[in-house]
């Protein structure tokens, strides 16, 4: 990376708000892990849920996520991207599928951020169409955007303020996901 780039990650956190710091974040982590488990960590829970991650973003959130889950599961990752405009909705294009057949399954989606969620509403209705028995979102983080989504996470660690943010996956020009904690960079 040249250097100016770095000097640009450097002043964009160095502007940036903390809004929750590393303590926060690990305990978010701790309440998603512990309602699954309540929910899927049962004799009766067959078969085991295939979990997806949803790449880049949720790469922090699932890694950490997967270690604290104590029941059998199957894991694969997914990679959907949105382009386009917000007038036109965008247009979603799958650049990885789950490899495992979801068919009669349960499947639990993990993504960094519920944001205006479209991407995360094609998700789980593309899973139901390829025949998942049920799809779960679980989610890190849900920004308040001050209106409607169209679809909503079975669980959510944090609610953040609508705001740009970086870090715990989360980026700025693809800076920053590497952060534990996360924080509200400064508008242009």
């Amino acid at each position: 990376m040249p250097h100016s780039h770095t000097q640009q990650a450097r002043e964009l956190l160095a502007n940036a708000e903390l809004i929750f710091d590393e303590a926060a974040v690990q305990a978010a982590v701790d309440r998603i892990a512990a309602d699954l488990n309540a929910r899927f960590d049962r004799a009766d829970s067959a078969p085991y849920p295939l979990v997806l991650g949803v790449m880049g973003g949720a790469v922090v959130f699932t890694g950490q996520l997967l270690t604290r889950l104590k029941f059998p599961l199957e894991f694969d990752y997914i990679h959907v991207t949105r382009y386009g405009n917000k007038e036109q909705g965008g247009h979603i294009e799958w650049k990885v599928e789950p490899r495992a057949d979801v068919r009669g399954r349960t499947v639990i989606v993990l993504d960094d951020i519920l944001d205006e969620g479209e991407t995360l509403a094609h998700v789980k209705q593309r899973l139901l169409d390829m025949g998942a028995q049920e799809v779960v979102l679980a989610v890190f983080s849900d920004k308040d955007i001050g209106r409607a989504k169209p679809v909503k996470a079975d669980y959510v660690g944090l609610m953040l303020p609508n705001r740009f943010v970086i870090g715990y996956g989360m980026d700025a020009y693809g800076y920053w996901r590497n952060l534990g904690s996360i924080w509200a960079i400064a508008p242009e």
